[in-house]
């Protein structure tokens, strides 16, 4: 179960959000929202999770933060939507698991497969958390802004109506 500890406004290069923090008793996930999502039908969301390497050391070598970069100028153009940044580094399995396997994915191993061959799971993220983000926000349905199957499976199944998905390609 999570629990909303605190909200405030953010300002960014693609317009000022509603930042609403979020606790589920291990970890914190942030939602960002543009406009007003409750009741909302169709609402762009974007479901994130942290990753060092791209957002705080800028690196090259994964596509992270220019993810969220397309996900925040997809919302500013619609004028309405959801960023929910989670607490799941490294697929979930954590940045020492990231470390251990770069070198791998450098030989040309996809993430999840250099991730289970240095003993982690392809990927170890959980979305729940999300979709009760998503209830506690009233959002009605959601336009996901992604490639990954397994956030519109999570959310299908936490009882979010998953009614588009619109890949974010570089």
């Amino acid at each position: 179960m999570i629990v909303k500890l605190a909200e405030g406004t953010l300002k960014t290069k693609y317009g000022t959000y509603r930042e609403a923090l979020y606790y589920d008793g291990q970890k914190e996930s942030i939602a960002m929202t543009l406009g007003d999502v409750a009741d909302g039908e169709a609402v762009l969301c974007r479901i994130h999770s942290s990753c060092i390497f791209g957002h705080v050391f800028n690196s090259i070598e994964c596509d992270c933060r220019e993810q969220m970069e397309i996900s925040q100028q997809l919302i500013q153009q619609e004028g309405k939507g959801v960023i929910i940044w989670m607490d799941q580094e490294g697929k979930g399995n954590g940045h020492f698991a990231l470390l251990k396997s770069v070198e791998l994915k450098r030989k040309g191993l996809s993430q999840g497969d250099a991730y289970e061959a240095v003993g982690f799971k392809r990927d170890a993220r959980d979305f729940s958390k999300a979709a009760e983000i998503l209830q506690d926000l009233k959002v009605r349905s959601v336009r996901m802004l992604t490639d990954n199957p397994g956030k519109v499976e999570t959310l299908t199944r936490h009882g979010i109506e998953v009614v588009g998905i619109k890949p974010v390609v570089l």
